[in-house]
């Protein structure tokens, strides 16, 4: 397995691309309103990456028609932006990808639209704090699988969810997906030592029900074969060699959240 180190002068540039996506999800998440089309969005990140300067690493993906992707409801990822029109109660999720001097960034959240069952809502914060439970479980010397069990573990102790296991996280570098996989389940002390400058894409993704999915014809739209609805949350994160995590893709660094599970955040790409 080739895993792609990173220099510090490479995260600087990468991090110009995940500072790019969370700023660009961050206007998308203001700007999700009911009536919209899900193209509509599409077209709002289209034009902040390219105001940013930098390109979409979705757009032509294996031949992925837009910028970003956007699943609602029982979509769970890979849902491709159209005429569909966002609804009231509506679960939103939406991923996004940059690139800026061959560098990737790589981001997702899910957001509950007007009147939000509360719990779709539990569903998404679970699966948020997941992420981060997973970021703050990584350390220099330790394991990949510590990332999967501490996502899978905090998931399976908030309620009966399914946890996807056909998808996961990934390295991230000069490409988008990159060696590892991340799964988000499984037993600690696995797999690859976690060292300095390993990239990696962390995204848990869960639903109310089954975690059994099927593919839409159009080959890219994921959905829960039991209708059930999902959340998918996703930050690029990398451990430095002062041996603290720095999310690339989270605007402050993810300073804010990791503070709160004691954890602090390297200041060697402030």
């Amino acid at each position: 397995m080739a895993i792609q180190i990173k220099t510090l002068e490479e995260l600087k540039i990468m991090r110009r691309a995940g500072l790019l996506v969370g700023q660009t999800l961050d206007l998308l998440r203001q700007s999700i309103k009911v009536g919209m089309r899900t193209d509509a969005l599409d077209a709002i990140a289209a034009a902040n990456i390219k105001r940013g300067g930098g390109t979409s690493n979705f757009l032509g993906y294996h031949g992925y028609p837009a910028t970003i992707c956007i699943s609602v409801n029982d979509e769970i990822v890979h849902g491709i932006p159209g005429d569909r029109i966002i609804e009231d109660g509506d679960v939103v999720s939406i991923d996004c990808g940059a690139i800026i001097e061959g560098w990737h960034g790589d981001a997702a959240f899910s957001y509950g639209v007007g009147s939000v069952d509360p719990e779709d809502q539990k569903m998404m914060d679970v699966c948020e704090e997941s992420m981060w439970r997973g970021f703050a479980a990584a350390k220099l010397g330790g394991r990949l699988t510590d990332i999967s069990h501490a996502i899978g573990s905090y998931i399976d102790s908030q309620g009966k969810y399914g946890i996807l296991a056909e998808y996961g996280g990934h390295g991230i570098g000069t490409e988008m997906h990159q060696e590892p996989h991340v799964l988000n389940f499984g037993k600690p002390g696995n797999g690859p030592e976690l060292v300095a400058g390993m990239a990696l894409a962390i995204e848990p993704m869960i639903t109310r029900g089954s975690a059994k999915t099927h593919v839409l014809s159009d080959d890219w739209t994921v959905v829960s074969n039991d209708q059930s609805r999902g959340a998918h949350f996703e930050n690029s994160f990398v451990l430095l060699p002062d041996g603290k995590p720095f999310v690339l893709t989270a605007i402050d660094g993810g300073r804010a959240k990791l503070a709160t599970l004691g954890i602090e955040v390297s200041d060697l790409l402030a």
